[in-house]
């Protein structure tokens, strides 16, 4: 049981988080972080973007607002 545990470790330390460990071990610190920023721009788009759709909704007056409108109120 012990080797199937090792070989899950192995699986991830040396095949499937490589490519972090290269970008962790880079020189340049805007380079080794490219990813980090990717992922906060995506999170910034999408968040921009739920706001537009909420505002949206709201502004058409599509919810329903009533004190017992949703069973966890």
């Amino acid at each position: 049981m012990t080797a199937f545990f090792e070989g899950i470790a192995d699986l991830f330390v040396n095949f499937l988080f490589w490519p972090l460990d290269q970008l962790r071990f880079m020189e340049n610190w805007w380079a080794a972080n490219f990813l980090n920023w990717m992922f906060m721009i995506i999170g910034a788009v999408a968040m921009v973007y739920w706001m537009i759709q909420l505002k949206k909704f709201n502004d058409a007056g599509e919810e329903s607002k009533d004190a017992n409108a949703h069973s966890f109120l």
